[in-house]
């Protein structure tokens, strides 16, 4: 018999990719691959990229020239939203063999047949108008916290953003396909599940009648429904949500996470900006006036709860005065920490044509500022904790003999390794 091939995975980007690795992994186990990790010599090397930051372009770049000296005669697959927006881009890098957009990501083991190293660069992508299927993904055996993708795609038009060029329209799976995926991790195990979506508060839309996992949808439904529907299942004992946008994080869905014993009292909402103007600008749905109204609610039934934000600086047009207010805005408002992103130019965007540029020292010093912000903000959240118990998921990894865990709300613990302590919630003095 002859040896199994091998294969590498690396993922760029947000917690939807790493789901989406884990689901391709998988699929090419399941036709005999054996998965090694990247920094070892493998046959078959994919990586699954991004497409929100330069930074993530550069490092697809820099991964496919260290397999070329590491391994020239392997295979090298590029996919994910780098490899849908700019295919011919990708192809044109020496050393990749095949590009996969988003339609053809999950025909990877079908692709790899037919691929001989040494022909020229594949490039398997369609118009993204075209893409219209949802594969649920989840990621398992990776963590102690699961990533279960229950949405993809958006239709939002943010001027800053490629997604929905990425990615296409939204589109999720239907609530009971959620919930046989939901078992089936429960019955691997699994105590904590992340729910994540690019646009995830819009889940439940889809052409009516189309079929996700062998069912029909024959009507709308909405996250809110979603919830509540696993809020009622037993086997999980710990439910997240990933990153809300504020105007679909409703006063129900607030109320469901207060009330509930398995969705923990954690929150990340998108802001953006604390400008009114510039979130005009950004066209995003919403104002700051929304999303401190939801974070007081948030805070008024859960003032444990943590509450992480999304914030771009630099944006075209973006005033000393307007970050002046995004500065003041968020630190008044009671949340835990912040993912502070430099805004960085994204071909065949609207923003591109708005101004005045924002010079890149400008640009990183407002990034090194909420960053500050944000260290502050999270230490000052953790000692209002100090001296109290609460519950602790501790994982797997250890270094140095030392393990780590989250508390419901989001506190990062370290302590000394106990091999029983893995995957278990542990009653734990902060």
């Amino acid at each position: 018999m002859s040896a199994k091939k091998t294969v590498a995975f690396h993922t760029l980007g947000c917690k939807l990719n790493f789901s989406e690795t884990s689901t391709l992994s998988r699929m090419l186990e399941n036709e005999g691959f054996e998965k090694t990790a990247f920094e070892n010599h493998a046959d078959v090397y994919v990586i699954n990229t991004c497409s929100v930051t330069d930074n993530a372009d550069k490092e697809c770049r820099q991964l496919v020239r260290r397999i070329q000296r590491k391994a020239p005669e392997s295979l090298v697959v590029i996919t994910g939203c780098y490899a849908q927006l700019k295919p011919k881009e990708i192809a044109s890098i020496p050393g990749v063999d095949m590009v996969l957009g988003a339609a053809e990501k999950f025909n990877i083991a079908q692709h790899l047949k037919e691929l001989t190293k040494g022909d020229a660069t594949k490039i398997c992508s369609c118009d993204i108008e075209e893409v219209s299927g949802f594969n649920s993904s989840f990621s398992i055996h990776d963590r102690t916290r699961t990533f279960l993708k229950v949405q993809d795609g958006c239709d939002y038009n943010c001027s800053f953003c490629t997604i929905p060029m990425a990615r296409g329209k939204s589109r999720s799976d239907l609530i009971e396909g959620v919930v046989a995926n939901v078992k089936q991790l429960a019955g691997n195990g699994v105590k904590e599940i992340v729910l994540t979506g690019v646009n995830l508060g819009d889940f439940g839309k889809g052409p009516q009648n189309d079929v996700v996992a062998g069912s029909p949808r024959n009507r709308e439904e909405n996250f809110y429904e979603l919830a509540n529907a696993l809020d009622k299942l037993d086997g999980v004992e710990r439910y997240r949500i990933s990153s809300i946008e504020p105007n679909l994080l409703t006063n129900a869905i607030i109320e469901l996470v207060a009330n509930s014993n398995s969705f923990m009292p954690h929150f990340h909402i998108p802001l953006q900006s604390g400008s009114n103007r510039i979130l005009g600008l950004m066209r995003r749905r919403y104002r700051r006036e929304l999303y401190a109204e939801r974070v007081k609610l948030i805070k008024t039934l859960m003032p444990h709860a943590a509450i992480g934000v999304d914030v771009i600086v630099g944006f075209p047009g973006e005033t000393d005065e307007d970050f002046q207010e995004t500065f003041d805005f968020l630190h008044e408002l009671d949340i835990t920490y912040l993912h502070v992103f430099t805004y960085s130019e994204r071909d065949n965007t609207h923003a591109l044509t708005l101004g005045p540029v924002v010079p890149v020292h400008v640009r990183h010093e407002r990034n090194k500022t909420l960053r500050n912000l944000s260290y502050m903000k999270q230490q000052y959240f953790n000692q209002q904790f100090s001296g109290s118990t609460r519950k602790v998921l501790f994982e797997e990894n250890q270094k140095n003999g030392m393990m780590e865990g989250y508390t419901d709300n989001y506190i990062k613990v370290v302590a000394p390794y106990k091999a029983e302590w893995v995957n278990k919630v542990v009653e734990w003095k902060l």
